[in-house]
Formats: structure tokens, C-alpha cells, sequence
């Protein structure tokens, strides 16, 4: 253990994470906490690992499992460049259905059909629906 280990509770308060997030996270093995008089305290390497946990939780929506995959790197046969792979591509297909939804929206406050927005031209002329029956 090193000097420059930092105590849970400071941790948690830092990266504003509840203490049963970072034990959690100690269970699914994602981060390996030092002890000292019999507190868990994590060195610079942890905190590292602790902010890229966050940052692809946040922003890459990746799943504790991904999570795992990318951290075991190397060691799980390649398979977190399938993660990343598979990530990337939902990432795409996130921002397609995004901008559709904006260009939606941005339809909406210009349309003139104010009173009855789902029987808007432009809205149907985009929609596809199944045909109804005969």
C-alpha cells in the first residue's frame, strides 16, 4: 500500500458516488481497494480506473458487464474490441434515432397544425404505419 492511497468516503464524495456504489463495484471486481486500519482506500491507479468506470457508464451508456470487458483488456481474448465494436455501433444507431427525434421536435414549433399535431402533414408524410385493412 502507498502513501498516496485516498480513503473511501473521500472517493466517493470526489467522483459523487454513494459508498454501496464503490463496494458494488469492489464485488463485480471493476476496482481492488487497499486496507488500512481496516478502511478501504484506493491508490492513484484505482482512482484512474474509478473515473474511466464513470466516464463509460455516463457517456458510452456502457453496462457494468461491458465495463468488465474493457478492463480485462487483453486477458479476455480480445473480446472488449467486440465491446467497443458493438458500443460504437449502438452509439450510431442512438444518434440516428436522435436526429430524427429533433427534427421532429424542430417540425413541431414551427408546424402549422397547432391544434391537432398528429394530423400534421409533414408528421405523416414521415411516419410510415402499417396499411389498415380492407
Amino acid at each position: 500500500m502507498t502513501d498516496d492511497s485516498v480513503p473511501i468516503r473521500k472517493v466517493a464524495d470526489h467522483f459523487g458516488l454513494p459508498l454501496s456504489t464503490l463496494h458494488y463495484w469492489e464485488r463485480r471486481g471493476l476496482v481492488t481497494p487497499h486496507r488500512r486500519a481496516g478502511m478501504r482506500c484506493y491508490d492513484t491507479d484505482q482512482l484512474y480506473r474509478i473515473a474511466l468506470i464513470r466516464l463509460w457508464r455516463g457517456t458510452g451508456t456502457m453496462s457494468l458487464d461491458e465495463i468488465a470487458s474493457l478492463l480485462a483488456g487483453p486477458a479476455a481474448d480480445g473480446l472488449w474490441r467486440r465491446t467497443v465494436v458493438d458500443r460504437i455501433a449502438a452509439i450510431e444507431a442512438q444518434r440516428t434515432r436522435l436526429g430524427a427525434a429533433q427534427t421532429y421536435l424542430s417540425h413541431l414549433l414551427t408546424c402549422p397544425h397547432d391544434e391537432a399535431l398528429d394530423r400534421c402533414p409533414g408528421f405523416r408524410s414521415h411516419t410510415p404505419v402499417p396499411p389498415s385493412p380492407s
